[in-house]
């Protein structure tokens, strides 16, 4: 079966070459290598055991001298983001259906050489191939925000990189310290847990990692490229950056981070949840006075993804299994919020809030598609949204039960401001600019009709998902607390 993950992580970059040579038809050249993916995610997970085993192994020698693997593998961690992966790649390129891109060939190459990056990210178990897919996701995103964007993107997007670049120097200077205290001299994941590194030690690998995963993610004070970032790139660019990319941050903590340096983790997390639960309060409030609802959403994504942090650094199984089923949620949600803004905007050439209204009367399927979006967005009970986040304050009530208080306001604020949003958009009169407003159709009405569809089949029967990662998440928390007894 190992043939399935190679397939899984090459087959984009296959799809990526013929995309970029095949002129007018990329878009649907894109879509097929999109959905032929999806196909293997799905037999990946049919025939995955949700056990606490790493599965599909490949272990290749890559460059022998310096003791680097292509070693790569599956979890039940790992399925989670590959699921989210393949399952996004394709609604965003369908989601792309309706606009005119100058070179297409290319925007569309991009986003799957991307998700092969991404994939290689969410399966390795190499130090130095994980490296390598980092850095090999933020190449095409950076030139899909930069050639595609808006009028300030090379400003906005200078400083996305400047970040990201800084937070990988940190993680490639922590990768080399341990690569060194390795007497076996190879990146092997395992090899790393098994190092014994004093306090002093992990509390700098700690920082190294973190402050890397932390601006990916982002958290609180290393958000402050995301909001414009996210208001200056195309629409598929943000969906990409929002719906998965920020996920390596956060699988960057649970994989890398927690296991290696465990007593780094005892040590500075407290700080980590803070950081966090001031993410969640600062962004929501910031939220209320947005005027533009692209960066409102980009706030409250900040918001939720403090939210998910907090659940990890609280190191208990609710908030890791929170984190997991919320990754995956929070990827559908907010691809959806962006792609009802990127409708709304591309027909009517604004996203400022007060300019609109009274579009549920022009537009009637996209006012009820866009209502079962802001509803799992803000958690209703039987949406995709309440499981995740009802786990996650659970993992963070056991850990403090303050930082649970103010962590839970992101539900209680989420929900003002986002029906708030909602109805300035959607209800009251319509206005001279939105009385021409048309409803959805084709491709549109397919993306739209499909995540409607995963929010509540995921809110109703969230249990597959969380069976598939149950067993990795308890091994995880076990693996790092038989460390830190053995420390203590």
């Amino acid at each position: 079966m190992e043939q399935l993950l190679l397939l899984l992580i090459f087959l984009p970059l296959l799809g990526a070459l013929v995309t970029a040579l095949s002129g007018n038809a990329a878009k649907h050249v894109a879509l097929v290598s999109a959905i032929v993916s999806l196909g293997f995610a799905l037999a990946m997970v049919c025939n995955f055991t949700p056990d606490a085993s790493t599965q599909f192994v490949v272990n290749y020698s890559w460059i022998h001298d310096l003791g680097i693997n292509f070693h790569a593998g599956v979890d039940g961690i790992s399925m989670i983001t590959i699921l989210l992966t393949n399952v996004l790649i394709p609604l965003i390129i369908l989601a792309s259906y309706q606009h005119s891109y100058k070179s297409s060939n290319a925007f569309f190459a991009l986003i799957l050489f991307m998700q092969s990056g991404l994939l290689i990210v969410f399966t390795a178990l190499d130090a130095f191939l994980f490296y390598i897919g980092w850095e090999a996701a933020l190449i095409p995103i950076y030139f899909i925000c930069a050639v595609w964007g808006g009028k300030d993107r090379i400003k906005v997007n200078m400083k996305f990189f400047v970040y990201t670049i800084a937070g990988s120097l940190f993680m490639l200077l922590g990768l080399i310290y341990l690569y060194l205290q390795n007497p076996a001299h190879n990146f092997d994941i395992q090899a790393f847990y098994n190092l014994n590194l004093d306090a002093t030690q992990q509390g700098w690998i700690f920082w190294a990692f973190f402050i890397a995963f932390a601006i990916k993610m982002p958290v609180f004070p290393f958000h402050t490229w995301q909001p414009n970032t996210y208001t200056e790139a195309p629409a598929a660019g943000t969906m990409l950056l929002a719906g998965i990319m920020l996920k390596m941050g956060i699988y960057g903590v649970i994989r890398w981070l927690l296991p290696i340096v465990p007593s780094g983790v005892q040590d500075w997390g407290h700080v980590a949840i803070i950081l966090s639960v001031i993410g969640i309060v600062y962004a929501s409030i910031i939220a209320f006075t947005q005027k533009d609802a692209k960066r409102l959403v980009a706030y409250s994504s900040i918001a939720h993804v403090g939210l998910i942090s907090a659940g990890i650094f609280a190191l208990n199984t609710q908030g890791m299994q929170g984190a997991m089923i919320q990754m995956l949620s929070h990827g559908i949600n907010v691809v959806g919020l962006f792609f009802v803004l990127d409708i709304v905007s591309s027909r009517l050439k604004t996203n400022r809030i007060s300019e609109l209204g009274g579009i549920a009367k022009q537009a009637p399927v996209l006012a009820i598609t866009a209502l079962i979006i802001v509803l799992g967005t803000v958690a209703l009970p039987g949406t995709n949204g309440f499981i995740g986040e009802f786990l996650l304050l659970i993992g963070v009530y056991q850990y403090n039960i303050w930082l649970a208080v103010f962590a839970g306001l992101t539900i209680i604020f989420g929900a003002v401001y986002m029906f708030r949003m909602y109805q300035n958009i959607m209800l009251g009169k319509t206005n001279d600019l939105t009385i021409t407003f048309t409803d959805v159709k084709g491709s549109e009405r397919i993306v739209l009709y499909i995540i409607c569809a995963l929010i509540i089949v995921l809110g109703v029967y969230p249990k597959p998902i969380l069976q598939l990662s149950e067993a990795s998440v308890q091994h995880l928390i076990e693996q790092v607390t038989q460390k830190l007894t053995s420390v203590n």
